[in-house]
């Protein structure tokens, strides 16, 4: 059993993506807001000291001119893609801030390197506050999934999928997949957020985070057969219970907003995820800039069902 340790200061909404080059891909929300960032090693721990580059900066004013957030960063239909959510201000209007969801394309192989081209706003259709994209293709059917507001519906987000018709554009009527219901997924925020995928034995599982950005934010799951309609709610399950939560024996306080990757042997599969190492945060939790982000390997049980664990240990 391991206690675990930042892999990375200051870095919340961590994304690690292992391509088939053999490079490892990281990016997450810097603590100014102001851009997406990238690093490249061979492997994890080496990502630690790998050189950020500031592969795109948010322009002075317009539609994605502040708090940029949550980039991810994805290899679809031969092109570099990274998704981040943008505001055009820190106002908040009806409690909420007004962020869009934009995507950035680069061709070279090599993406901390390479140009970026701003590709523009990745329109759900649903004109309202929105964030926290990710993709993954499954059977040969590329899908987009994201947390946003729906009016008529309590809370800040729900998550929604639709297949998409190119990298940057969806197709058809969002579907959404849940909404906070649950007394863990209400505290504080009505939050359904942070969506990731992993696929093991058969099914897809696809995690979320909710609740406040404090000691309260917690993980929950959602699972399918890979044979079902993913574009049918009735195909998902939702765990009632959160399966990460805070550890606050070991001072590991809420962890959340999660993707997955392999480790170097390939096979084994890691969860990534930031989290604070404390609880007394002056102010609003979003302008703490103690996120760290954690890596530990995730289980399988002989269920096929992922085993979490602890969010301090590496067990």
């Amino acid at each position: 059993m391991t206690v675990l340790k930042p892999l990375i200061e200051q870095r919340a909404d961590p994304h690690i993506y292992k391509h088939t080059d053999g490079y490892y891909y990281f990016t997450a929300s810097v603590p100014a807001y102001d851009g997406v960032e990238l690093r490249r090693a061979k492997t994890i721990a080496e990502l630690a000291t790998a050189e950020p580059v500031m592969v795109w900066k948010k322009p002075d004013t317009g539609p994605y001119s502040d708090l940029i957030w949550a980039p991810e960063i994805h290899f679809n239909q031969g092109a570099w893609y990274v998704y981040f959510a943008a505001a055009p201000s820190r106002e908040i209007k009806n409690d909420l801030f007004q962020h869009r969801m934009y995507a950035i394309s680069c061709k070279d192989d090599n993406p901390v390197a390479g140009q970026w081209t701003f590709e523009g706003q990745v329109d759900s259709g649903i004109d309202t506050f929105c964030l926290d994209a990710t993709t993954f293709t499954h059977n040969d059917v590329l899908y987009y999934v994201w947390a946003q507001k729906e009016e008529g519906i309590r809370g800040n987000s729900n998550l929604y999928i639709a297949p998409m018709k190119t990298p940057t554009e969806i197709e058809g009527e969002p579907v959404r997949l849940t909404i906070p219901e649950y007394d863990w997924e209400i505290i504080g925020f009505w939050v359904n957020e942070g969506p990731s995928i992993v696929k093991h034995g058969g099914k897809i599982f696809m995690t979320y985070s909710a609740s406040a950005t404090d000691e309260n934010y917690a993980m929950g799951l959602l699972w399918a057969d890979e044979d079902a309609d993913l574009l049918d709610p009735a195909s998902w399950t939702k765990s009632k219970e959160p399966v990460l939560r805070s550890s606050p024996d070991y001072n590991i306080f809420g962890p959340g907003h999660n993707s997955f990757t392999k480790a170097e042997d390939g096979e084994t599969d890691l969860l990534v995820y930031h989290a604070r190492t404390y609880t007394e945060i002056e102010g609003d939790p979003l302008w703490d800039p103690n996120r760290h982000t954690f890596v530990k390997k995730l289980k399988w049980g002989e269920d096929g069902m992922p085993i979490f664990g602890d969010a301090a240990l590496d067990d």
